[in-house]
């Protein structure tokens, strides 16, 4: 049996700094931090950072490097857009042990693709060559992203209330999150170079989404009241952030079909069905809470999207419920998390 922790990442430990991170700051939470901007007193920038993760072991294997660069953008301007953020800057870290311009071209490539993705302007960043620190044409990336958002535009979860609907807008894949636990498991069974080609699909944007449906919803006097950028942690975990004290989520399971190639992972890796929520976006990489009424719209306007679930009544909870066939009895179990 295969997990997230046994493949060397620890997501609750994550989660402890992350809460000390937030004492230490009033400015950290959610999915980037606000700050207002100095003599304009109702415009806010957001920021976020990330970076690709061991999803680059795959671009060394495939020798492919023009995807690695729109996840490092995804990664940052999915989480900009949580807030209400429109993108306009990125920045990108480029560290390696010795410059390769043909594998640099590649990875810039990407980010530029990502940017245009995203509708922002890529200025600048940083290449670092660290002799002797990287393997032969490895590197790491990180990338730093700047978005701007008027104080009534602000998106923060605080309207949510019971009644409230969940729309999954599809991801494209795994996006960039929990490929240690993937890796671990494929190179055991030798499968490692079959799957990576598949594997790395870049991370989906949402920004034009986003944008597109929070305009035609205003043209109607409604808006998205909490988005959910889901990446480590899964959905539970991701859309726990946006929740106000006095509500939780119901995420139906079976309201969409999970990616063929996560099943696949999860029964060659011999993954716990649970594990696989808490670790894998399960095939929905953004969430919007709307209203009720708002959905005709929102499925009528965006593609690959559906409604998985609703707001009711709690204490800031998820739980993700379905019906699965027991296989020793084949009738229908209820699964609540």
């Amino acid at each position: 049996m295969n997990t997230y922790k046994r493949a060397g990442v620890n997501i609750s430990l994550a989660e402890r700094f992350t809460r000390f991170l937030m004492k230490k700051s009033k400015f950290i939470g959610g999915f980037s931090g606000l700050y207002r901007v100095k003599g304009a007193a109702d415009l806010y920038a957001a920021a976020s950072t990330d970076g690709v993760g061991t999803k680059l072991k795959l671009a060394f294997i495939l020798n492919r490097h023009d995807t690695v660069g729109i996840d490092l953008v995804a990664m940052c301007v999915n989480d900009i857009v949580t807030c209400g953020a429109k993108p306009a800057f990125f920045l990108d870290y480029y560290a390696t042990g010795r410059l390769n311009l043909k594998i640099s071209r590649e990875i810039i490539k990407g980010v530029r693709k990502g940017c245009a993705l995203a509708d922002c302007d890529l200025i600048g960043g940083e290449t670092a060559e660290m002799p002797g620190f990287y393997q032969k044409d490895e590197y790491d990336l990180a990338g730093f992203g700047v978005g701007f958002v008027e104080k009534g535009d602000i998106i923060d979860g605080s309207k949510i209330r019971t009644g409230d609907v969940l729309l999954g807008l599809k991801s494209s894949g795994f996006h960039s999150n929990g490929f240690s636990l993937i890796r671990s498991v494929l190179a055991k069974k030798g499968l490692l170079e079959k799957y990576a080609a598949k594997l790395l699909t870049p991370t989906k944007i949402y920004v034009k989404e986003i944008k597109k449906l929070r305009r035609q919803l205003k043209k109607r006097r409604e808006d998205i009241l909490g988005l959910a950028h889901i990446t480590g942690g899964g959905i539970a975990g991701n859309l726990s952030r946006i929740l106000p004290p006095r509500a939780s989520a119901v995420v139906r399971k079976n309201s969409w079909k999970v990616p063929r190639v996560m099943r696949e992972i999860q029964e060659i890796g011999n993954i716990p069905e649970k594990e696989m929520w808490k670790t894998f976006n399960m095939g929905i990489g953004m969430i919007a809470v709307i209203k009720r009424d708002s959905v005709e719209t929102a499925v009528k306007i965006l593609n690959d999207v559906v409604v998985i679930g609703e707001i009711k009544r709690g204490t800031g909870k998820v739980e993700i419920v379905g019906d699965m066939t027991d296989k020793r009895g084949g009738k229908h179990v209820s699964e609540i998390w």
